[in-house]
C-alpha cells in the first residue's frame, strides 16, 4: 500500500506534540522532505525479502519509507520519547505496514545481534547522527554478520572518508576499516535544506556491499591495530609509525618487508589487503588490539 510520508508540517506537528526539540548532543537532524526519503529507499535497493535496520529513526520520516519496501524494519532509537512515539506514528501513517516494525530503545553502539535476531537484519538504511556515524557503521558490521548491504546518510566530509581509496588525501582509518568489511561507493549528495534543523554542512549518501574479509586467517583486531598505528602519525614512514606496534623500528621494517611493503611507504598508500599482510607478518609477541 502507499504510505503517507512526513513533510515539514507533519514533522513540526509531531515534534510539538511530543515536546521534542532536536539536540546537538544526539546529532539529531530530522529529514522533512519526502522526495529525499524516496531517494534513499530507492538507492538502498531493498528487495521484498530484506530486513532493514534503521539507526536513529527520530520522528519516523525514513521509517515510513522503509516499511512498504522491506519484509521487516528494526528501528534502533536511543531517545526514549522518540522510541516510544514511533509505533503510534507508524500506525497512523503506514496502516497495516506498521506491523512490520520493531522499535528498540537502545544505543546503536552497544546493540547486539541477539537483540536484533528475529528476524536478522540484512540491510542497514539510516540517516546517521553525525557525531557517531563511523563507529556505528563499524560496530554494526562487526556485530551483525547478517548485514549484506547498506545505504547511510552522513556528513559529506565523513562520506568522502568512508569511500576514499589509497592515495586520496582523505583516505584514513574509516576508509580502511570499512574496506575490511565491504566495498563502498558514493551514492550522491544531500543538501542541508531537507533537514530540520538545517545543518551547516552538506550530507552524503554512502552505499556498501559486504564481502569476505581480505585475509580470513588474520584476526580483525590485529589488522585494525596496524591500521590505527599507521595513521596515528600520518607523516611518518611505516617503519617509524609501526615501531611501537612491532616493538622497535627494526622489527617493524622486518614485518613490512616480509609483507612485501616498502618500509619507507606511508599508511595512506596501502590497501586493506596490504595492512592485513603486515598484520600476518607481525613479530612474535606483538599484542592484538583490545
Amino acid at each position: 500500500m502507499a504510505v503517507d510520508l512526513l513533510g515539514p508540517a507533519e514533522i513540526r506537528d509531531l515534534a510539538a506534540r511530543l515536546g521534542v526539540a532536536p539536540t546537538k548532543k544526539l546529532g539529531q537532524n530530522f529529514v522533512h522532505d519526502p522526495n529525499t526519503v524516496r531517494r534513499i529507499v530507492t538507492a538502498a535497493g531493498l528487495t521484498p525479502d530484506d530486513v532493514a535496520l534503521e539507526v536513529g529513526p527520530g520522528l519516523g520520516s525514513l521509517t515510513l519509507g522503509l516499511l512498504p519496501a522491506a519484509a521487516h524494519v528494526h528501528a534502533v532509537e536511543i531517545d526514549p520519547t522518540l522510541a516510544g512515539a514511533l509505533p503510534e506514528t507508524a500506525a497512523r501513517f503506514a496502516g497495516p505496514d506498521a506491523a512490520r516494525l520493531t522499535v528498540h530503545r537502545a544505543d546503536a553502539l552497544r546493540v547486539t545481534a541477539a537483540e536484533l535476531a528475529d528476524p536478522a537484519p540484512t540491510a542497514l538504511v539510516a540517516n546517521l547522527p553525525y557525531n557517531v556515524a563511523v563507529p556505528v557503521v563499524l560496530h554494526l558490521l562487526a556485530e551483525l554478520p547478517s548485514l549484506r548491504s547498506g545505504l547511510v546518510m552522513v556528513q559529506k566530509e565523513v562520506a568522502d572518508r568512508l569511500v576514499a581509496g589509497p592515495g586520496s588525501r582523505v583516505y584514513g582509518i574509516p576508509s580502511v576499516k570499512l574496506a575490511w568489511y565491504a566495498s563502498a561507493r558514493s551514492a550522491g549528495r544531500v543538501p542541508p535544506n531537507v533537514f530540520w534543523p538545517v545543518p551547516n554542512v552538506d550530507s552524503g549518501l554512502v552505499a556498501f556491499t559486504r564481502h569476505d574479509p581480505p585475509r580470513p586467517d588474520v584476526p580483525r583486531t590485529r589488522v585494525f591495530a596496524v591500521v590505527d598505528a599507521a595513521f596515528a602519525q600520518r607523516r611518518k614512514t611505516l617503519r617509524a609509525a609501526l615501531a611501537g606496534w612491532a616493538g622497535s623500528a627494526d622489527r617493524a621494517a622486518a614485518a613490512l618487508t616480509a609483507a612485501g611493503v616498502d618500509p619507507g611507504a606511508r599508511g595512506e598508500q596501502l590497501t586493506v589487503e596490504q595492512f592485513a599482510a603486515i598484520a600476518a607478518s607481525a613479530p612474535a609477541g606483538t599484542p592484538p588490539a583490545q
